[in-house]
Protein backbone atom coordinates (compact mmCIF):
# COMPACT_ATOMS: atom_id res chain seq x y z
CA UNK A 1 0.00 0.00 0.00
CA UNK A 2 1.40 3.38 -1.03
CA UNK A 3 2.26 5.90 1.68
CA UNK A 4 -0.60 8.23 0.76
CA UNK A 5 -3.16 5.45 0.19
CA UNK A 6 -5.79 5.28 2.94
CA UNK A 7 -8.01 2.45 1.61
CA UNK A 8 -6.77 -0.38 -0.63
CA UNK A 9 -9.23 -3.15 -1.55
CA UNK A 10 -8.45 -6.02 -3.92
CA UNK A 11 -11.08 -8.59 -4.95
CA UNK A 12 -12.82 -8.08 -1.61
CA UNK A 13 -16.01 -9.99 -0.84
CA UNK A 14 -18.40 -8.36 1.64
CA UNK A 15 -20.63 -10.64 3.71
CA UNK A 16 -23.55 -9.77 5.97
CA UNK A 17 -24.47 -12.73 8.21
CA UNK A 18 -22.94 -15.25 5.74
CA UNK A 19 -24.84 -13.70 2.82
CA UNK A 20 -22.61 -12.41 0.03
CA UNK A 21 -23.52 -8.75 -0.49
CA UNK A 22 -20.65 -7.50 -2.68
CA UNK A 23 -17.94 -9.36 -4.57
CA UNK A 24 -14.71 -8.52 -6.43
CA UNK A 25 -14.50 -5.06 -4.85
CA UNK A 26 -11.26 -3.44 -6.00
CA UNK A 27 -10.62 0.22 -5.26
CA UNK A 28 -8.12 2.64 -3.83
CA UNK A 29 -8.73 5.92 -1.97
CA UNK A 30 -5.91 8.32 -1.22
CA UNK A 31 -5.12 10.93 1.40
CA UNK A 32 -7.29 14.05 1.08
CA UNK A 33 -9.69 12.40 -1.38
CA UNK A 34 -13.48 12.81 -1.10
CA UNK A 35 -15.48 9.92 -2.59
CA UNK A 36 -19.23 9.33 -2.79
CA UNK A 37 -20.74 5.85 -2.46
CA UNK A 38 -24.17 5.57 -4.08
CA UNK A 39 -26.70 2.83 -4.84
CA UNK A 40 -30.21 1.72 -4.00
CA UNK A 41 -31.08 0.71 -0.45
CA UNK A 42 -29.86 -2.83 0.16
CA UNK A 43 -27.07 -2.79 -2.42
CA UNK A 44 -24.30 -2.99 0.19
CA UNK A 45 -23.22 0.58 0.95
CA UNK A 46 -23.52 0.28 4.73
CA UNK A 47 -22.08 -3.25 4.68
CA UNK A 48 -19.01 -1.99 2.84
CA UNK A 49 -18.54 0.80 5.39
CA UNK A 50 -18.96 -1.67 8.27
CA UNK A 51 -16.29 -3.87 6.69
CA UNK A 52 -13.92 -0.91 6.52
CA UNK A 53 -14.22 -0.25 10.28
CA UNK A 54 -14.00 -3.97 11.08
CA UNK A 55 -17.60 -4.42 12.21
CA UNK A 56 -17.90 -7.13 9.53
CA UNK A 57 -14.98 -9.55 9.02
CA UNK A 58 -13.02 -9.92 5.78
CA UNK A 59 -13.34 -13.53 4.63
CA UNK A 60 -12.23 -13.28 1.00
CA UNK A 61 -9.97 -10.87 -0.82
CA UNK A 62 -7.66 -8.21 0.56
CA UNK A 63 -8.47 -5.05 2.48
CA UNK A 64 -6.07 -2.55 4.01
CA UNK A 65 -7.39 0.54 5.80
CA UNK A 66 -5.17 3.22 7.42
CA UNK A 67 -2.31 0.72 7.49
CA UNK A 68 -4.26 -2.18 9.01
CA UNK A 69 -4.74 -5.48 7.17
CA UNK A 70 -8.42 -6.25 7.83
CA UNK A 71 -8.03 -9.92 6.91
CA UNK A 72 -5.42 -10.58 9.61
CA UNK A 73 -6.39 -7.92 12.17
CA UNK A 74 -6.69 -9.21 15.75
CA UNK A 75 -9.67 -8.32 17.93
CA UNK A 76 -7.41 -6.39 20.31
CA UNK A 77 -6.19 -4.25 17.37
CA UNK A 78 -9.66 -3.11 16.29
CA UNK A 79 -9.85 -0.21 18.81
CA UNK A 80 -6.51 1.09 17.46
CA UNK A 81 -7.84 0.90 13.89
CA UNK A 82 -10.95 2.83 14.92
CA UNK A 83 -8.90 5.56 16.57
CA UNK A 84 -7.55 6.34 13.10
CA UNK A 85 -11.10 6.50 11.70
CA UNK A 86 -13.95 8.94 12.22
CA UNK A 87 -17.45 7.52 11.74
CA UNK A 88 -20.48 9.74 11.11
CA UNK A 89 -23.98 8.20 11.14
CA UNK A 90 -27.32 9.42 9.77
CA UNK A 91 -28.97 9.36 13.20
CA UNK A 92 -26.18 11.23 15.11
CA UNK A 93 -25.94 8.57 17.89
CA UNK A 94 -25.34 11.11 20.65
CA UNK A 95 -25.81 10.28 24.34
CA UNK A 96 -28.95 12.24 25.23
CA UNK A 97 -28.37 12.23 28.99
CA UNK A 98 -25.21 14.35 28.87
CA UNK A 99 -23.99 17.63 27.41
CA UNK A 100 -22.11 18.06 24.14
CA UNK A 101 -18.84 18.43 26.07
CA UNK A 102 -19.57 15.28 28.06
CA UNK A 103 -20.44 13.35 24.87
CA UNK A 104 -17.01 14.19 23.52
CA UNK A 105 -15.27 13.60 26.86
CA UNK A 106 -16.82 10.11 26.95
CA UNK A 107 -15.19 9.25 23.60
CA UNK A 108 -11.79 10.61 24.64
CA UNK A 109 -11.82 8.57 27.85
CA UNK A 110 -12.92 5.46 25.95
CA UNK A 111 -10.03 5.85 23.51
CA UNK A 112 -7.32 6.23 26.13
CA UNK A 113 -6.99 9.96 26.82
CA UNK A 114 -6.37 10.74 30.49
CA UNK A 115 -5.08 14.32 30.89
CA UNK A 116 -8.04 16.58 31.73
CA UNK A 117 -6.44 19.79 30.44
CA UNK A 118 -5.44 18.20 27.12
CA UNK A 119 -8.91 16.65 26.76
CA UNK A 120 -10.65 19.98 27.40
CA UNK A 121 -8.41 21.66 24.82
CA UNK A 122 -9.13 18.95 22.24
CA UNK A 123 -12.90 19.25 22.78
CA UNK A 124 -12.75 23.03 22.35
CA UNK A 125 -10.65 22.61 19.20
CA UNK A 126 -13.04 20.20 17.45
CA UNK A 127 -16.14 22.19 18.44
CA UNK A 128 -14.51 25.34 17.04
CA UNK A 129 -13.75 23.45 13.80
CA UNK A 130 -17.44 22.57 13.29
CA UNK A 131 -18.72 26.01 14.30
CA UNK A 132 -20.09 25.04 17.72
CA UNK A 133 -17.49 26.63 19.99
CA UNK A 134 -20.14 28.12 22.28
CA UNK A 135 -22.49 25.10 22.43
CA UNK A 136 -20.50 22.64 24.54
CA UNK A 137 -22.71 23.10 27.61
CA UNK A 138 -25.93 22.33 25.67
CA UNK A 139 -27.79 19.03 25.83
CA UNK A 140 -28.41 17.28 22.48
CA UNK A 141 -32.17 17.96 22.60
CA UNK A 142 -31.41 21.70 22.81
CA UNK A 143 -29.67 21.59 19.43
CA UNK A 144 -31.09 21.54 15.90
CA UNK A 145 -30.61 18.45 13.73
CA UNK A 146 -27.81 20.17 11.85
CA UNK A 147 -26.07 21.13 15.08
CA UNK A 148 -26.36 17.55 16.36
CA UNK A 149 -24.76 16.29 13.16
CA UNK A 150 -21.97 18.84 13.60
CA UNK A 151 -21.40 17.42 17.07
CA UNK A 152 -21.15 13.93 15.59
CA UNK A 153 -18.58 15.23 13.07
CA UNK A 154 -16.66 16.89 15.93
CA UNK A 155 -16.74 13.52 17.71
CA UNK A 156 -15.37 11.86 14.57
CA UNK A 157 -12.48 14.35 14.51
CA UNK A 158 -11.42 13.89 18.16
CA UNK A 159 -8.60 11.43 17.49
CA UNK A 160 -7.35 13.27 14.38
CA UNK A 161 -8.40 10.45 12.03
CA UNK A 162 -6.88 9.71 8.64
CA UNK A 163 -10.27 8.62 7.26
CA UNK A 164 -13.87 9.76 7.77
CA UNK A 165 -16.61 7.21 6.97
CA UNK A 166 -19.98 8.95 6.66
CA UNK A 167 -23.15 6.88 6.27
CA UNK A 168 -25.95 9.11 4.91
CA UNK A 169 -24.85 12.06 7.10
CA UNK A 170 -27.42 14.42 5.54
CA UNK A 171 -30.25 11.88 5.45
CA UNK A 172 -32.25 13.48 8.28
CA UNK A 173 -31.49 17.11 7.45
CA UNK A 174 -33.17 19.84 5.41
CA UNK A 175 -31.44 21.05 2.20
CA UNK A 176 -29.90 24.21 3.67
CA UNK A 177 -28.52 22.36 6.69
CA UNK A 178 -27.28 19.53 4.46
CA UNK A 179 -25.37 22.06 2.39
CA UNK A 180 -23.54 23.28 5.50
CA UNK A 181 -22.63 19.72 6.50
CA UNK A 182 -21.30 18.99 3.00
CA UNK A 183 -19.19 22.14 3.02
CA UNK A 184 -17.76 21.09 6.38
CA UNK A 185 -16.95 17.55 5.16
CA UNK A 186 -15.22 18.93 2.06
CA UNK A 187 -13.16 21.26 4.27
CA UNK A 188 -12.15 18.21 6.30
CA UNK A 189 -10.96 16.40 3.15
CA UNK A 190 -8.98 19.49 2.11
CA UNK A 191 -7.09 19.19 5.41
CA UNK A 192 -5.66 15.88 4.17
CA UNK A 193 -8.17 13.38 5.53
CA UNK A 194 -9.89 10.95 3.18
CA UNK A 195 -13.71 11.02 3.26
CA UNK A 196 -15.95 8.19 1.99
CA UNK A 197 -19.61 9.18 2.12
CA UNK A 198 -22.60 6.96 1.38
CA UNK A 199 -25.51 9.08 0.16
CA UNK A 200 -28.78 9.25 -1.76
CA UNK A 201 -28.65 13.04 -2.02
CA UNK A 202 -28.03 13.62 -5.72
CA UNK A 203 -28.74 17.36 -5.49
CA UNK A 204 -25.78 17.72 -3.15
CA UNK A 205 -23.64 15.52 -5.40
CA UNK A 206 -24.38 17.87 -8.28
CA UNK A 207 -23.40 20.90 -6.20
CA UNK A 208 -20.26 19.20 -4.81
CA UNK A 209 -19.08 16.97 -7.68
CA UNK A 210 -16.30 14.49 -6.97
CA UNK A 211 -15.36 10.87 -7.63
CA UNK A 212 -18.34 8.57 -7.25
CA UNK A 213 -18.55 4.81 -6.63
CA UNK A 214 -21.77 2.88 -7.23
CA UNK A 215 -23.02 -0.30 -5.55
CA UNK A 216 -25.16 -2.22 -8.01
CA UNK A 217 -25.85 -5.91 -8.71
CA UNK A 218 -23.30 -7.08 -6.14
CA UNK A 219 -20.44 -5.00 -7.52
CA UNK A 220 -18.81 -1.62 -6.89
CA UNK A 221 -17.97 0.41 -9.97
CA UNK A 222 -17.07 3.97 -10.88
CA UNK A 223 -20.10 6.15 -11.66
CA UNK A 224 -20.16 9.32 -13.71
CA UNK A 225 -20.06 12.54 -11.66
CA UNK A 226 -23.54 13.58 -12.67
CA UNK A 227 -26.60 13.66 -10.46
CA UNK A 228 -28.84 13.18 -13.48
CA UNK A 229 -26.86 10.12 -14.53
CA UNK A 230 -27.00 8.76 -10.99
CA UNK A 231 -30.76 9.29 -10.82
CA UNK A 232 -31.20 7.50 -14.13
CA UNK A 233 -29.12 4.53 -13.03
CA UNK A 234 -30.81 4.08 -9.70
CA UNK A 235 -34.34 4.82 -10.74
CA UNK A 236 -34.80 7.31 -7.92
Amino acid sequence: MALDTIIELNNLSVYQRNILVLSEVTLSIGKGEFVYLIGKTGTGKSSLLKTLYADLPVKEGEAEVVGYNLKTIKLREVPYLRRKLGIVFQDFQLLNDRSVNDNLMFVLKATGWDDKTTMDERIKDVLDKVGLGTKGFKMPHQLSGGEQQRVSIARALLNDPELILADEPTGNLDPETSDGIMSLLFDISHSGRAVLMATHNYALMEKYPTRTLKCEAGRVSTAENSANHAIGINGI
